[in-house]
C-alpha cells in the first residue's frame, strides 16, 4: 500500500507543480491564447478566422478577408495588450495577420 504524507497541499499548487514539472505551460498557453483570440474578436472575426497558432511570443492569424486584415492592422498593438491581459501574463508580443 502507498504511503501517504501529511503534506497538505491546494489543488492549484499541485497542478502548478505538474504543469511546470512535465513542462507543458507552452501548450497550454498555445490552447488558451486561441480560445481568448475567438472571445475577444467575436463572432464577426470569428467567421473569417481560418487559423490560429502561437509559435514562441508571435501570434499567428490567417484570415480569410483581405479588408478585415487591413483593418486589424491598425489596432495591433492594442490587440496584444487585450490578449495578455485577458491571459494574465504576456504572452503575445508580435502579432502577424495573413
Amino acid at each position: 500500500m502507498a504511503k501517504r504524507f501529511n503534506e497538505e497541499q491546494s489543488i492549484q499548487d499541485v497542478l502548478k507543480n505538474f504543469i511546470s514539472h512535465n513542462k507543458l505551460q507552452g501548450g497550454i498557453d498555445k490552447i488558451e491564447v486561441k480560445e481568448v483570440w475567438f472571445s475577444l474578436m467575436g463572432n464577426g472575426v470569428a467567421n473569417y478566422t481560418e487559423e490560429v497558432e502561437l509559435r514562441k511570443e508571435t501570434l499567428y492569424v490567417k484570415l480569410t478577408s483581405s479588408v478585415l486584415r487591413e483593418e486589424l492592422m491598425f489596432g495591433r498593438e492594442k490587440i496584444i495588450k487585450m490578449i495578455n491581459q485577458e491571459i494574465g501574463k504576456e504572452v503575445v508580443k508580435t502579432l502577424v495577420l495573413r
